[in-house]
């Protein structure tokens, strides 16, 4: 190589500096041979550019790190940007560019066409302007960095990946779906986008551990990608779901292709290193020229086809199609939730209390306070209008401590009464009402002994460890707990021990029908005799008549609650202290 080199430099000077005394001594020291080794050791090149004449001089070693390029290609700053790699290149408008600075540095990554892979480099340098903002010239370094530009990619491909099973991940998948869907539209050609789940992994989990359950997402992984074909497209969109693209597939090859996926999970057990393990899967489809105009509407319709796959059946297929009910009580969801919302921000939330009554004295024990919510137009909603869309959309929590506010406000102003309130399975873990509750009844201990919390019969069977804490943490504080619709859940008189509750109310279905039933007579006996050996107090739901109340008050039934007794009223007075001036 002959390309032009740096003019040697008397000691001290830099010879990339234009013969200013260089800072660094113990490099400028060196003799150009020495230097260039020394370069070349770190894979690195110096040079100089005139924009005067495009020319290029480079340092000694320039032939050792160029090596594979022509010396023409390296006298001219325009051969050299030949080298360059089309569309990568940058370094022109670095050069050109760099603000006022008669001497701003700058720096570029770019690949140079070497031979059949490009290498990869960086410059750093100082650009040389005049007076009048003419270029002059620019000085730098060129550093070899293929090594660490093959780490960056490599790094960047594993970003793209899901690192257990290999394939994309969600950002890639949307976004090649966001593609599908584009060119679907433009050629008028179908296209289907399908979320495959497998079926309670958790179970997995939990009987064989974590490890294995990967073992299943990655053999489920392997046997979808052996069933695609070329164009198609897998993906993992979460823990354990898997999204597939489609390309030129019609609505009724949709269902084949689902039922096929499904067989290829269903028919062969998943053999893991603690033995065969047997897994389903379930499919939620969209066909995307019909329902799937944007990749968000895709997405969210192909979620809702899967879930309503896996609540119909596991290892079910579901295609997402309109409904006009659905949508209306969508429609309706979202106008309870704003209710919901501006409800509590403006007070709007009032208590209905429902008196129960002692069996044998009809005198009152105690009123469940039942939530109202007072509309613009003043018609109340109910508590079955409103408790399971908050649940359903996450704004229970907002619901039950207003509640929760009314109710110790009213057993402060009235020490005479004693009232109970509904709690929702998400509240009884949500640490804002807990810090609500210990606030409020330790600065009010007289309160607690007459506040009983109710729990409905399908929580405490939900995680009966979880329940225990929670009425262990409220009985501390001196409050009751009762167990609402006992008998919907067919827990166990032997929970009721465990759990250590004090009431357990009676479900109003097995209480309605009395008279009737004989099966119902026979559970409701049982249930209150051995309720009174534990020494827990019993309340029956839904006493309609004096024939009920006559049966119930012999087989030794504490207390009574019905349209017998009487039914909820709202306080629609926002002070406390009405219900004690309406029972004087």
């Amino acid at each position: 190589m002959v390309a032009k080199q740096l003019p040697n430099a008397p000691p001290g000077m830099d010879p990339l500096n234009d013969g200013v005394q260089a800072e660094q001594t113990p490099v400028a020291s060196l003799s150009l041979p020495e230097l260039a080794t020394f370069l070349t050791d770190l894979d690195h090149v110096a040079f100089r550019w005139d924009a005067a004449s495009d020319e290029m001089v480079w340092s000694d070693n320039a032939p050792a790190i160029f090596a594979g390029i022509a010396v023409a290609d390296l006298a001219t700053g325009h051969r050299f940007s030949q080298l360059i790699e089309i569309g990568r290149n940058s370094r022109a408008e670095a050069l050109a560019t760099g603000g006022p600075d008669p001497d701003s540095r700058y720096e570029i990554e770019y690949a140079l066409r070497t031979g059949p892979n490009p290498t990869w480099v960086e410059e750093t340098g100082r650009r040389t302007i005049a007076p009048d903002g003419r270029l002059i010239g620019a000085r730098g370094i060129i550093r070899m960095i293929n090594d660490r530009f093959a780490r960056d990619e490599k790094l960047r491909g594993l970003a793209k990946r899901d690192p257990l099973t290999g394939e994309i991940g969600r950002v890639q998948l949307v976004a090649l779906l966001g593609e599908a869907i584009t060119s679907a539209q433009q050629t008028n050609t179908p296209c289907a986008f399908l979320l495959l789940g497998i079926d309670q992994l958790s179970r997995i989990n939990d009987s064989y551990g974590f490890d294995v359950a990967d073992e299943v997402i990655c053999e489920t992984a392997r046997r979808l990608r052996y069933n695609l074909r070329a164009d198609d497209i897998l993906g993992r969109f979460s823990n354990t779901k898997f999204g597939i693209v489609l390309k030129n597939c019609s609505s009724e090859d949709i269902a084949i292709a689902a039922e096929r996926f499904i067989s290829v999970i269903r028919n062969e057990v998943v053999h893991t290193k603690s033995g065969p393990v047997a897994v389903t899967a379930s499919v939620g489809g969209v066909s995307t020229l019909r329902h799937g105009r944007t990749v968000n509407d895709t997405i969210s319709r192909a979620l809702e086809a899967l879930d309503v796959a896996q609540q119909r059946r596991i290892g079910s297929f579901n295609i997402w199609t309109p409904s006009a009910r659905r949508e209306n009580l969508r429609r309706q969801n979202i106008r309870i939730a704003d209710e919901i919302v501006s409800a509590c921000n403006e007070r709007r939330i009032l208590i209905a209390y429902e008196p129960a009554v002692s069996a044998q004295t009809r005198r009152i024990a105690f009123h469940e306070c039942l939530v109202r919510v007072v509309l613009p137009s003043g018609e109340l909603l109910t508590a079955p209008d409103i408790v399971p869309v908050a649940e359903r959309l996450g704004l229970i929590r907002l619901i039950d401590q207003r509640v929760l506010e009314l109710v110790i406000k009213e057993l402060i102003a009235c020490p005479d009464i004693r009232l109970s309130l509904n709690v929702s399975p998400d509240t009884t873990t949500d640490p804002e009402w807990w810090q609500s509750v210990e606030a409020m009844l330790g600065a009010y201990p007289h309160v607690a002994e007459r506040l009983i919390v109710e729990i409905t019969e399908t929580v405490a069977i939900k995680d009966l460890e979880e329940v225990r804490t929670f009425v262990s943490r409220l009985k501390k504080l001196g409050s009751r707990i009762a167990i609402d619709d006992f008998g919907a859940g067919y827990t166990s008189f032997r929970n009721l021990r465990e759990l250590g509750v004090d009431i357990v109310k009676i479900d109003g279905t097995f209480v309605r029908n009395l008279p009737r039933s004989a099966d119902d007579r026979a559970f409701v006996q049982t249930l209150i005799d051995l309720a009174r050996r534990l020494e827990i107090e019993t309340v029956a739901e839904w006493v309609q008549d004096e024939t009920s109340a006559d049966m119930l008050r012999s087989w030794g039934c504490d207390y009574l609650q019905g349209s017998l007794i009487g039914l909820a009223a709202a306080e629609r007075s926002r002070q406390p202290g009405k219900l004690c001036q309406s029972r004087s």
